[in-house]
């Protein structure tokens, strides 16, 4: 499929109301020192007619100039030297494109994985340079109706979380017909949480390039939908082939990340003469997992790394259980301590740092959930979206999982080499629809 996005506009939304002088210079935490140099980005379709709303763009542009207020650090600039947030409302760039065909054709097309990054504004922070924004966002019109909303946040001072928590309240802001007062401390809170300790930032195994076009062209991302009927059956499969009484205890992330898992256990088994070792490598979200709750709603990076060691594992009851297993006694670790406190903090750097020793000669795959992210609910007057996409950021052997369409079942992102495609596709020996 050919598309032609031509851009129509370009401008720099600044917060409503200038931000106070003491809140110019905001200091990052550790986590987000050791965030890739990458952005967090999705796209949001929308079946709504943009023709019969003219002004629906221009109001996306004042109802994000009220959501600045709150979020002042996404209209600001990164300065690396320092590591920290020059919050000197440059302001985050918003543009407006048009696209040369419809939202239904895009959607039916077999190739839409691969065409959704068309829909992201410009790859911001790329350069490092001071002038690059934090946040930029782009609205896409397609002929005949339907409305694309790419957004890019630095991942230096954002995770998915904190993408979902700006949509969200940027849309709630949006719908109202009298804006709303806002009040209340930033929501940028990871920092006074995890404060910077001086660290030298870690290589997580992301290069600043990863979306350059050699590494374009060098992956290919893969998506598997599984239904709710279908994550059920498996369940219920499973406890048939093994015996087992009741269903199993697995959520739907675990179940789905033991399939995927397992497949590329069986592409490494393929390729390779002699077995090794394979470790997974996922982030773990701290917002509500600590003894004194960090709220749902705070932003920024709010994450530790979970390293499962997998072995030589293959079968997918297995790798599930062993996936449960880790991600309970993490978390069972992570709530005898409260986040306030020395030995959380420790916790959380050491599980970062520990990823630097893992032995090269390990097959490690990296798999994060944005699922329960409510990117579904997100409704800025017009409707919820009818597809989620997170974009693509390829990372070999790396898988992203999402909720399904509407917020149910899941869909999995799926990067790999072109030549390890027809090993993992045969290898699933399930039948999930793969685009």
């Amino acid at each position: 499929m050919a598309i032609d996005i031509v851009k129509q506009s370009s401008k720099f939304i600044k917060p409503a109301t200038p931000t106070p002088p003491n809140l110019r210079h905001f200091r990052i935490g550790f986590i987000d020192e050791f965030a890739p140099s990458a952005n967090v980005s999705v796209v949001l379709f929308f079946s709504i007619n943009g023709d019969r709303n003219p002004k629906f763009i221009a109001q996306l542009g004042e109802s994000l100039q009220t959501t600045l207020i709150r979020f002042y650090p996404l209209a600001g600039r990164y300065a690396a030297e320092t590591r920290t947030i020059d919050c000197n409302d440059q302001g985050a760039e918003f543009m407006h494109a048009k696209v040369n065909i419809k939202l239904e054709a895009f959607l039916d097309s077999e190739v839409n994985v691969k065409l959704v990054d068309k829909f992201l504004p410009r790859e911001i922070g790329e350069s490092g340079l001071i002038t690059d924004p934090i946040l930029a966002i782009q609205v896409t019109t397609f002929e005949c109706g339907g409305v694309a909303l790419g957004v890019s946040i630095s991942h230096k001072i954002a995770d998915a979380s904190t993408l979902s928590t700006f949509l969200n309240e940027w849309a709630v802001i949006n719908r109202e017909e009298k804006r709303i007062e806002l009040t209340g401390s930033c929501r940028f809170n990871a920092a006074s949480l995890f404060p910077s300790r001086g660290v030298p930032a870690l290589d997580l195994g992301f290069s600043r390039s990863i979306r350059d076009d050699d590494m374009q062209s060098k992956y290919v991302t893969k998506k598997l939908s599984f239904s709710e009927s279908e994550i059920s059956n498996l369940k219920e499969k499973a406890m048939l082939i093994n015996g087992r009484n009741g269903t199993p205890q697995w959520s739907k992330v675990q179940l789905v990340s033991a399939i995927i898992l397992k497949s590329f256990i069986c592409v490494d088994r393929a390729i390779r003469d002699d077995p090794r070792d394979t470790i997974l490598i996922h982030p773990i979200n701290l917002r509500e997992k600590t003894a004194s709750l960090i709220p749902k709603d705070s932003c920024g990076n709010l994450w530790g790394i979970l390293a499962t060691e997998c072995g030589v594992v293959e079968a997918t009851e297995a790798l599930a259980d062993l996936l449960r297993d880790s991600i309970k006694n993490t978390i069972s670790n992570y709530l005898k301590v409260s986040h306030d406190d020395e030995g959380e903090q420790t916790m959380v750097l050491n599980s970062i740092l520990n990823v630097g020793q893992i032995p090269q000669t390990a097959n490690v795959i990296w798999m994060s959930s944005w699922c329960k992210f409510p990117f579904y609910e997100v409704d800025f007057g017009f409707g919820k979206p009818i597809w989620a996409n997170p974009g693509g950021m390829p990372v070999k052997n790396s898988a992203c999982l999402m909720d399904g369409v509407g917020g149910d079942g899941v869909e999995a992102y799926v990067c790999m080499e072109p030549k390890d495609v027809p090993y993992f596709e045969e290898s699933l020996e399930i039948k999930v629809c793969v685009g």
